[in-house]
């Protein structure tokens, strides 16, 4: 894991904050989960916006739940994450799996990595998978023939997994340097 990508947006912090935050992220070999309180914010938004009988998206579950700020369809987000944010093809927790737009997907998908299982296995955190819900620690599993997450397939039921999906790949809650 590089260091610029444990440490998040840094905002007005100052130097001696980051550094002691520099300190910390590098003192630790367990990878961090996500955020326990973006996490609890995006699912409270999308029990509001059920309440409410309002649909859930992807996009801003993926936004509150990740802190990535970019809006619009899912099918736009690697694009519009180029220069602002670091992207790659390694997964890591927090980070924002950006599927491309296919012919039964044509507004694209986001999902948040809760989980790095193993090189070829992660637990997703999304929305609108499923009609209006949010699905927690979903397994996916990278099925590309170059090992390098541009096909996946989302766990359908316990015992299998379904279709196929292309992905551009990883945006990174860090800001591109």
């Amino acid at each position: 894991m590089s260091v610029k990508r444990v440490i998040p947006r840094l905002g007005g912090l100052s130097i001696l904050c980051a550094s002691l935050l520099l300190t910390a992220a590098c003192s630790t070999t367990e990878p961090q989960g996500l955020d326990p309180d973006r996490q609890a914010f995006a699912l409270r938004e999308v029990k509001e916006l059920q309440a409410k009988g309002q649909r859930v998206w992807c996009v801003p579950f993926a936004r509150n739940a990740s802190g990535i700020d970019i809006r619009g369809n899912a099918e736009t987000w690697w694009n519009q994450a180029k220069g602002l944010y670091d992207q790659g093809r390694e997964p890591e927790v927090g980070a924002v799996m950006a599927f491309k737009s296919t012919r039964s997907m044509p507004m694209g998908h986001v999902a948040v990595v809760s989980k790095v299982l193993s090189a070829r296995e992660v637990l997703i955190d999304h929305a609108n998978w499923h009609r209006n819900q949010v699905s927690l620690n979903m397994a996916v599993v990278d099925v590309s023939e170059k090992n390098d997450w541009s096909a996946v397939r989302l766990q359908s039921n316990p015992d299998s997994f379904g279709s196929v999906y292309p992905v551009n790949g990883f945006i990174y809650p860090v800001i591109a340097q």
